[in-house]
């Protein structure tokens, strides 16, 4: 009953905050699929078949959105291929009440579904003025030296902004602290991010190898936190079929179900789980979503809102 509950009061705050607009500063998810986004380039499985007939069922490459309704100002978390159609969702459902542009960019990693949206702020579109984009070190050496995202900043179209590992910074009255996970870290180190508000903390990790790989217990993490959205690429070793699961490794659904299975409930309720594949049958099968909730975790749901 208490996790039916809890949902019914999630999904009534998305469906309603709107006409009830926060005072302080929210978390509004723009998107929850993996790098390619559901459905995905060539696939004619069941699984995308349905959203190829259905764009209601059509899910963006995972984003956040950090909006702060005191200085009407929000930060943008990735840089997805999905960004045009993100930036005019969040236009739209914030009723035009902040610019269309975010203040500054919070970026994890330089894997395609994360940071590729960059290329939208180069002069063959937008043609921005340096964009603040927040990144670690090596992400930053690498957007620095390698075209064409080396342009971006030869141009000033955007403006790289070093972080540093476990070192917050603040933007309006929240505070951003960036931290490094063990990921394929071919081209940057992989960042995950805890957000904090004036009222709630919220930790954001959509990309690991796998839990036992960090240096630090993602349980002790997530009670640290009020919202938890953790990656949660695969339910099973089985999806891809195709290739080893091996080749691009990230927690089961399962797996972390398991590490939380002694906690109490209150805690499971923390954890909304995100980046999806495709092949992940969290995103697409009404049953599999509710036995979910019914073990006592939740589901990030696209355009929800954290307030």
């Amino acid at each position: 009953m208490r996790a039916i509950l809890l949902f019914f009061i999630i999904a009534f705050s998305v469906n309603t905050w709107a006409q009830k607009i926060p005072e302080s500063s929210y978390i509004m998810v723009l998107g929850v699929a993996q790098d390619g986004g559901y459905p995905h380039m060539g696939c004619q499985k069941t699984c995308c078949k349905m959203a190829w007939k259905d764009e209601k069922l059509r899910r963006s490459v995972v984003s956040l959105a950090l909006v702060d309704p005191k200085t009407k100002k929000w930060w943008l978390f990735e840089a997805t291929p999905d960004i045009k159609a993100q930036l005019q969702d969040f236009r739209t459902k914030t009723h035009e009440a902040y610019p269309y542009l975010p203040e500054g960019l919070f970026i994890t990693h330089a894997h395609i579904g994360h940071y590729t949206g960059l290329m939208e702020f180069g002069r063959e579109v937008m043609a921005t003025h340096n964009l603040k984009v927040y990144v670690l070190p090596k992400f930053k050496a690498f957007l620095t030296q390698n075209g064409p995202w080396s342009q971006l900043v030869t141009l000033q179209n955007i403006n790289l902004l070093e972080l540093k590992a476990n070192d917050p910074i603040d933007v309006a009255e929240n505070k951003i602290t960036a931290f490094t996970v063990p990921h394929r870290d071919e081209y940057s180190e992989t960042a995950g991010f805890k957000i904090e508000t004036p009222t709630k903390k919220y930790l954001f990790i959509p990309d690991i190898d796998k839990w036992s790989k960090w240096d630090k217990s993602i349980i002790d993490e997530v009670k640290k936190v009020d919202i938890a959205m953790l990656d949660a690429t695969f339910y099973s070793n089985a999806e891809l079929g195709n290739r080893p699961i091996s080749e691009v490794p990230h927690p089961l659904v399962t797996e972390t179900e398991t590490l939380f299975s002694k906690e109490d409930r209150n805690i499971k309720n923390k954890v909304f789980f995100i980046h999806f594949n495709h092949t992940n049958p969290l995103l697409w099968d009404p049953i599999m979503q509710k036995q979910m909730l019914k073990n006592g975790f939740n589901l990030a749901k696209q355009d929800q809102v954290f307030y």
